[in-house]
């Protein structure tokens, strides 16, 4: 599976763009206001009129304007700091891709700020705002369009990871998901598996491509399956667990299943021991993610992996070129299946 570099061209902008650095001053201007006022939009202080800070905020997004880490007192102005935004810290994907952040960050010399959402939503924008005023750029997972994020970020470079949303405006690292779902996928039909589910599960990252492409590969294949065998259901083991247990009563002729990630898996294979099905022989199982866990149960899972350390390397990557006043095109990641015993 090839990796794609962050110079090749696509639809968004074909190349890299260069920026010439904009002023506050400049955004006033254009704005129709005073300097004052363009900082306190950018600084999101309430008083300002609210649709006087639209426009400031709209004239500042349209000008790449980006305020100076020194004029925003950072305590060490000669050292370039990353803040980093996940769901879950306790998920053991996030933490791998942490490292990939620290990792890139390291050869930099530069400093990496850790934070959660604690899988709320409705926490990031706030997270954006107060982090940016304590960093030079922030990397992180979000659901939010980029007009619901604008007002937060306050034209500190941002790069957004797995989002399945593209952006004129912010740097972003995507995920090749149907690619990874279609091998799982033709995996299984490969092993002559014809009743075939998907085990999936809520999220904010590109939320319609794991169905659609399940939707995609049945009728490329005339599979017996409809939507009715798509299953969604909490993304941990036990959420799994429960998906499985319903999916056995919908279906219990299917031969074969996907999971949306290796903790629903797992879940899944709890499961499926539970009830006495017998993984790979009564059913075969394919992972999501290629965690490190999934190498530890028994059978060894099968899985599309996907390196979550490369994931943060190359979100510093976009952070680079965004610093260096450049809006670079996206990042992608493509995975690759690992064959072990649960198919």
């Amino acid at each position: 599976m090839a990796e794609r570099g962050n110079d090749e061209p696509n639809h968004r902008s074909g190349k890299a763009r260069s920026v010439n650095r904009v002023t506050l001053r400049d955004v006033a201007k254009v704005a129709g206001v005073s300097h004052q006022t363009v900082s306190r939009a950018i600084n999101g202080k309430g008083e300002i009129d609210p649709e006087t800070q639209r426009r400031v905020l709209e004239v500042a997004r349209e000008l790449r304007y980006r305020p100076s880490r020194f004029g925003r007192g950072l305590v060490r102005p000669d050292v370039t700091s990353v803040g980093v935004i996940v769901p879950d810290v306790v998920n053991p994907f996030f933490p791998e891709f942490i490292a990939g952040v620290i990792r890139a960050a390291d050869s930099r010399n530069w400093r990496v700020v850790v934070t959660s959402t604690e899988n709320d939503p409705s926490r990031e924008q706030e997270i954006v705002r107060s982090l940016g005023q304590q960093v030079d750029a922030i990397v992180g997972y979000f659901s939010h369009t980029d007009e619901e994020l604008d007002p937060y970020v306050g034209g500190v470079p941002l790069v957004i990871v797995d989002r399945g949303i593209d952006s004129s405006t912010y740097g972003l690292v995507k995920v090749d998901t149907a690619a990874g779902i279609r091998d799982g996928l033709r995996h299984l039909i490969d092993r002559g598996h014809r009743k075939i589910a998907l085990i999936d599960w809520e999220s904010s990252c590109d939320p319609v491509v794991r169905g659609n492409t399940f939707r995609e590969v049945v009728g490329e294949y005339d599979l017996p399956v409809d939507d009715d065998w798509i299953i969604v259901g909490e993304q941990s083991i036990a959420g799994g667990d429960a998906a499985f247990l319903r999916l056995r009563e919908a279906h219990p002729d299917a031969t074969a299943t996907l999971a949306a990630n290796d903790l629903m898996a797992i879940g899944a294979l709890q499961a499926a021991r539970r009830l006495g099905v017998r993984v790979p022989d009564d059913l075969a199982l394919v992972g999501y993610d290629g965690l490190s866990i999934g190498e530890l149960v028994e059978p060894p899972l099968t899985t599309v992996h996907l390196d979550k350390g490369r994931l943060g390397e190359l979100a510093i990557g976009q952070v680079d070129r965004l610093l260096s006043d450049e809006l670079p095109p996206p990042a992608v990641l493509t995975p690759h299946l690992i064959v072990r015993s649960t198919t």
